[in-house]
């Protein structure tokens, strides 16, 4: 038989109809389409995908359980190192990462890795399956700062190996990122809601509306609370600015702020919900990374008549999936590349425009992408309502500011090792954006199994 090439395609919502509601855009396999994609894989005795993720699912072993029909035990596998895989089967960038060392992909397209996570996840949540885990208590507490992905993996990790595990949120509901970062038709927040209730099902306790370095310190937690060890996950939420004239006029938004209030408040809703969100019929965001591409396909669905992504590089440089920018493009978002802005301008206090100058690529910088110039009287303005900045965003400096002895980078990222999370304060870990900055969810997760195993071996030996 020939080895089919191609993927087997999903379904998606169609571009149009699609581009005013916030519903899920991909729309998944079935159970034969996923069987068909499964039988695509060539079950390498050498698996590169599985080193190509961060946290080592066994990659052709669950995808042999669906060739079999046999989704439940394809779950089990997968759960055994992956505590939110219907969500990473949806945000991970498998791209770049599993699916990238798939040896089907040096011939034909890659077996579709993510979607036959996606699947197994789907199928088995919808059925009310889940994973029977024998935990046997050990008495020592552990504290994790911040529910989102890293912190809720670290916790799912200890909870299994015996520990009292309490994660501390600041935000009234769990979730981090997942929750308020990503759009909910990239990510349904009902199925986020799902997999932090299996997370309570292991004992893991979530105190919301606590902010660690105000409510309560680390060495409280540590010399006060009976905490053996802390991890903290608190992520990158504090947004960057471009410094430029007119920032502070009403209606520029960070691109933090923006998905943060369509998001977790459901300003979407007005006045259903409480959270009001100005609405913008020309909107411009200043960025090429997923969280632009967010923001843009947010404020399309809010009711903008045009939405640009201003980019100072080339299409080729943007950081953003491959996926995001294709989806972008079919709901038909304007992309202004080489253009980068140089001032906000306003009328009585709002935005009017955006005055912007061409840019043209130079040599490569430290990044090893060609730094991008400007071109001399090249300015022009574009009219608009709405400005969202969407250039990244950096650690939030009050854990690192209340507590004493621990390292951090210039730019406030905590300074932890790499293999283990272990920081500068003794019995104190740190992974995820706190550490790296904005980065992904899977390699969020990543560094709170690392951090989640060197306590566990750091504990144990007490």
């Amino acid at each position: 038989m020939a080895m089919n090439l191609k993927r087997v395609p999903m379904r998606e919502q169609d571009p149009e109809v699609r581009r005013r509601n916030f519903n899920e855009v991909a729309l998944g396999y079935s159970l034969e389409e996923a069987i068909e994609e499964a039988k695509r894989c060539l079950q390498c005795k050498k698996p590169m995908c599985v080193e190509g993720c961060p946290v080592n699912v066994r990659i052709p072993q669950f995808i042999a359980a669906v060739v079999d029909g046999n989704i439940e035990e394809a779950f089990r596998i997968i759960r055994q190192t992956n505590n939110l895989p219907a969500i990473c089967g949806r945000v991970c960038p498998q791209e770049t990462q599993c699916e990238q060392r798939c040896v089907l992909g040096k011939r034909g397209e890659p077996v579709a890795i993510g979607r036959l996570e996606r699947f197994v996840a789907d199928y088995c949540m919808e059925k009310g399956i889940d994973d029977e885990v024998d935990i046997r208590p050990n008495g020592k507490k552990v504290a994790i700062v911040g529910a989102g992905p890293a912190g809720l993996t670290a916790a799912a990790d200890l909870a299994k190996l015996g520990y009292d595990v309490t994660i501390f949120e600041a935000f009234h509901e769990p979730g981090g990122v997942l929750i308020y970062g990503i759009p909910e038709f990239r990510l349904p927040k009902a199925l986020v809601k799902k997999e932090i209730e299996g997370l309570k099902k292991l004992g893991v306790k979530i105190l919301t509306n606590v902010i660690v370095g105000k409510s309560i310190t680390i060495d409280e937690l540590l010399e006060e609370e009976g905490y053996k060890a802390v991890f903290i996950g608190s992520g990158a939420g504090l947004p960057k600015f471009m410094g430029i004239p007119g920032e502070n006029l009403n209606g520029v938004y960070s691109a933090n702020e923006f998905l943060t209030r369509i998001n977790l408040m459901k300003a979407y809703d007005f006045p259903n919900s409480h959270t009001p969100i100005k609405r913008g019929k020309r909107v411009a965001v200043v960025g090429g990374g997923n969280v632009a591409m967010d923001a843009a396909r947010s404020a399309l669905r809010l009711g903008a008549d045009e939405v640009h992504i201003v980019y100072r590089r080339s299409e080729a440089e943007m950081p953003a999936r491959l996926e995001e920018i294709h989806h972008a493009k079919e709901e038909g978002i304007i992309f202004d590349v080489l253009t980068n802005p140089v001032e906000i301008l306003g009328q009585d206090g709002w935005v009017k425009g955006l005055k912007c100058v061409r840019m043209e690529l130079g040599e490569p910088d430290e990044s090893g992408r060609r730094r991008p110039v400007p071109v001399k009287g090249s300015e022009f303005v574009m009219d608009m309502d709405i400005v969202i900045m969407a250039i990244g965003t950096s650690p939030n400096p009050l854990i690192a500011s209340t507590t004493p002895g621990l390292n951090v980078q210039k730019w406030g990222g905590i300074i932890a090792d790499e293999e283990t999370g272990a920081t500068s304060k003794d019995r104190v870990y740190a992974g995820g954006d706190a550490v790296t900055g904005a980065a992904t969810v899977i390699l969020a997760m990543g560094a709170g199994k690392k951090a989640a195993k060197a306590i566990h071996e750091r504990l144990s030996k007490e």
